[in-house]
């Protein structure tokens, strides 16, 4: 985690629970078109999202944790590409829940599971 996260952002650091991590990892790499590379430490396995300057996080086996229906709603930013990203869910294992939407002034969204079953957000400041 960055400096840069710790003095200017709220959020600085996110755990996704999954079931399984390959399939998750391909998931995120497809849909958001970033590196998630595995690491072990410790006996534990889990892939952290590529994020040189930004807010990062990773993907954690641990799927009792895992909801579809409630909890936050976390934004995965695939800003000026929603349409190519949304495209990708359902082939790389997901489900589209609610399409891409515009969310008012704030850009424009879809509601999503993931590979394992969370609930995500994808966002773009465009609709393209």
């Amino acid at each position: 985690m960055s400096d840069l996260n710790s003095v200017h952002n709220r959020a600085v650091w996110f755990d996704v629970p999954v079931k399984n991590l390959s399939r998750s990892a391909e998931f995120y790499q497809a849909v958001l078109a970033c590196e998630v590379s595995v690491h072990e430490m410790e006996g534990m396995k889990f892939g952290v999202f590529e994020h040189k300057d930004g807010n990062g996080g990773c993907l954690i086996e641990a799927p009792e944790q895992i909801t579809s229906t409630g909890g936050l709603l976390l934004y995965f930013n695939v800003n000026e590409r929603i349409r190519d990203a949304v495209s990708k869910v359902e082939p790389a294992g997901g489900k589209i829940l609610e399409t891409t939407h515009q969310i008012g002034p704030h850009g424009f969204r879809a509601i999503c599971l993931d590979s394992e079953g969370n609930r995500i957000a994808l966002h773009s400041n465009t609709d393209a």
